[in-house]
């Protein structure tokens, strides 16, 4: 038996050594591309405080106001889908000075509501701003922007990674005196920037058209390549 496995072995030696001899020799490199294209889409998220003596009383005043807001931007053509509240809530107003028992005293109550839009057109962006300052808003927390459909830059970035890989490849090789063959695998791991929000200055109701620009947004793609060298 044990003669049969040696004889075996010494017929697999050379076998193996000869799969061995035949891998290929290989470099493996990272490579990133970015693509960049103009928002078409905005985000913006506005709202109202409100206080009074009592709870009713603070939300009454909330309300009318709301109603406003919530009017001035359906005059701007934003449909329902793109308006969401994204924050209710009813809060006592604590004193600054304890009672004489050491507690806090409640001098009122606030309640606040808020409510995000989703603006479509961007052309639109500047005048709703400005209505939403007109019709009350106090609270106002920035615009965000973003690309509604980024396969198509996703794609552009992708490629750009594609060929850094294959120069970095290319530059290796002439270093180390050896010349890029074949790609033998290719990974991805890309990522898409969030969008970055800008802030927004304070402003005064009655003002002109708010001028806001979305600037460019990018789209970042990863890969990992192994090529074939000889």
């Amino acid at each position: 038996m044990i003669r049969l496995m040696l004889a075996a072995l010494l017929i697999a030696l050379p076998f193996y050594a000869a799969k061995a001899a035949e891998s290929p020799r290989t470099i493996s490199v990272q490579g990133s591309g970015v693509a960049y294209g103009k928002p078409d889409i905005a985000t913006a998220s506005a709202g109202i405080e409100s206080r009074g003596a009592t709870p009713d009383a603070a939300l009454a005043a909330n309300t009318k106001a709301m109603t406003q807001i919530m009017a001035a931007i359906k005059r701007h053509g934003i449909a329902e889908r793109d308006i969401e509240t994204s924050q209710f809530s009813v809060n006592p107003v604590y004193g600054q000075q304890p009672s004489p028992r050491g507690t806090m005293t409640i001098e009122g109550y606030q309640v606040t509501n808020q409510v995000t839009v989703r603006v479509r057109d961007m052309d639109k962006l500047g005048g709703l701003l400005s209505s939403l300052v007109e019709a009350g808003a106090n609270r106002l927390n920035g615009v965000s922007f973003d690309i509604a459909e980024p396969a198509k830059l996703q794609d552009e970035a992708r490629k750009a990674a594609v060929a850094d890989a294959k120069k970095r490849a290319d530059l290796f090789a002439t270093v180390a005196g050896v010349t890029v063959k074949r790609v033998l695998s290719i990974a991805e791991g890309g990522n898409f920037t969030p969008p970055q929000p800008m802030a927004m200055r304070a402003m005064k109701a009655g003002a002109a058209d708010v001028p806001v620009s979305g600037g460019e947004q990018s789209i970042a793609a990863n890969v990992s390549a192994v090529y074939e060298i000889e």
